[in-house]
């Protein structure tokens, strides 16, 4: 069956869509001025008050409709001193957003004729814009997160129990999902006790049940100060449900992002990883909104712009 099929019809945004709502560049600047200036209201840094602000046809930009001064909707955006096409870059996030998991730049070059430095810097700047804001995880009345380890990169199996654990070619991954929540997944400079309970400080809410695997470090959860509720399933034992424990959830996450990035990128280096989690947990985290990805993208343009 094909993915996007399966994408109820309010999360649809087609290319015939695309092409009617985007048109060309001046559709794409009128969207992004109206967006972060309603009604072309906005305060002219002449007069030092609000004025309407008027298009100015040769030009990117707008003018205060009393002294003239230009204001450009793309300031500070990642559009900002680019070249490249407005729309181009539309279709770009278009493009990242139509799968579930993404779409490579060489994808991108073949689509739009541009180069391919030049397609990977867009997606380089798209989703450096993806990151997702990092208020706590999970709380009393949630329905407990579950933290877990995993490991990216090269073909070496490890040491320890852990496949990847002690390899100097992998790169370490930890994730924290509520259950019925948002997901939070980051790279890590290695599995210890510090760096995984420093995490659960940083990441999870005080009085939360924290769902593990039996992994040791793991193992002063349960004395933490913020009242956490430790619960854990045995892996090593093949134990995978015992009523509401397990890490169902997360090992999914896994596998939904492996499988990407090896599908579609088919390798990312180290430097770069993290963007591409942030692009997997912006996905995740957005799973059940009742509107196109593309809009969700678009929306972030605004959200991150300075």
């Amino acid at each position: 069956m094909n993915k996007t099929n399966c994408i109820p019809a309010e999360r649809r945004f087609t290319i015939m869509q695309f092409n009617e709502r985007f048109p060309d560049d001046d559709a794409c600047l009128d969207w992004l001025m109206e967006k972060r200036y309603p009604g072309g209201i906005a305060t002219c840094s002449y007069c030092r008050v609000e004025r309407k602000h008027h298009r100015i046809a040769s030009k990117k930009a707008y003018a205060c409709d009393y002294c003239g001064t230009y204001i450009s909707p793309m300031a500070g955006t990642i559009f900002e001193k680019s070249s490249t096409s407005l729309r181009l870059w539309f279709y770009a996030m278009y493009l990242m957003a139509s799968t579930r998991c993404g779409v490579s730049a060489k994808q991108v070059q073949r689509e739009t004729g541009v180069t391919y430095k030049t397609a990977w810097r867009m997606f380089k700047q798209i989703r450096s814009m993806l990151k997702d804001d990092e208020t706590g995880l999970g709380g009393p009345d949630s329905h407990g997160v579950e933290m877990d380890e995993t490991y990216f990169g090269g073909v070496r199996r490890g040491v320890k129990g852990k496949p990847g654990a002690g390899d100097k070619k992998k790169t370490a991954i930890v994730g924290i999902v509520e259950r019925q929540g948002r997901i939070r997944a980051m790279t890590a400079h290695d599995t210890k006790s510090a760096t995984l309970l420093g995490m659960v400080k940083t990441h999870i809410l005080p009085d939360t049940t924290v769902f593990t695997d039996e992994y040791q470090p793991y193992d002063g959860i349960s004395h933490m100060k913020n009242g956490y509720t430790h619960k854990r399933i045995k892996h090593s034992e093949k134990i995978y449900v015992i009523g509401d424990i397990h890490t169902n959830s997360i090992e999914g996450f896994w596998s939904l992002l492996k499988g990407g990035i090896r599908g579609v990128y088919h390798s990312v280096g180290k430097s770069y990883l993290q963007s591409y989690l942030d692009e997997y947990t912006f996905r995740y985290n957005r799973r059940n909104v009742n509107k196109p990805m593309f809009t969700c993208f678009l929306e972030q343009v605004i959200e991150k712009a300075e």
